[in-house]
């Protein structure tokens, strides 16, 4: 499975990037805004730390301003996944760039026929956002089984991209349900290589060590 980064922060992305499983980066709207900077600035600097798939987001709603955006967008970089929402507009311009030869990520899925239609409209990725689901009592982790179980029945090339990734337990339910990439916070990231016993074990491993006759 793909790790994949959600975040804007570049700084957040550096030391993801030190670790040495980083596979690419997501964005939206929001996470620019928190940035505090220009979208353009922070994109091409995203762009060159990353060696990988970084999704950038339209904020147009119709599908000419989508396809522009689009076309803006994608000519900064062969790396540049355009990120596009779920809507009737939406599947247009995915379907658009489909053809063009664009890559898509598809973005505020929340059943499985969202995703299928996506699919069908020839998106790169598919993005179901589990924890705003697991926040309304529906099970997030459900959807991604549901369309895995669609995908392969019908041999889609299209990428289940697992978002709003909220703990450490959702990208093992990822992988073992068989998801292709999960976008995670920088925080959860974290905290993936955390454990107690990891702790006390190194501990109790350096006390002892301190206990050896130098010479």
């Amino acid at each position: 499975m793909k790790f994949f980064i959600d975040t804007a922060d570049v700084g957040e992305i550096r030391e993801a990037t030190a670790l040495g499983v980083l596979d690419g980066v997501t964005t939206n709207p929001s996470l620019i805004a928190k940035t505090r900077r220009p979208f353009r600035e922070v994109l091409e600097e995203i762009l060159d730390l990353v060696d990988g798939p970084v999704s950038a987001e339209v904020t147009a709603v119709d599908f000419e301003g989508m396809i522009g955006e689009a076309k803006e967008l994608s000519s900064l970089h062969e790396n540049i996944v355009i990120k596009i929402p779920i809507i009737s507009e939406g599947l247009k311009a995915i379907s658009w760039c489909t053809n063009e030869g664009i890559k898509t990520n598809v973005t505020l899925c929340f059943n499985p026929m969202q995703a299928l239609m996506a699919a069908k409209a020839g998106a790169s990725y598919i993005s179901p956002f589990v924890g705003r689901l697991d926040d309304i009592s529906q099970d997030g982790m459900e959807l991604i089984t549901q369309i895995r179980q669609i995908y392969d029945n019908y041999g889609f090339d299209t990428e289940i991209l697992v978002a709003s990734i909220r703990s450490p337990m959702h990208v093992v339910q990822s992988a073992l349900i068989g998801a292709d990439v999960a976008t995670i916070p920088f925080k959860v990231i974290d905290s993936l290589l955390k454990h107690p016993l990891t702790t006390r074990g190194l501990e109790q491993f350096l006390k002892d060590w301190e206990q050896v006759p130098s010479q």
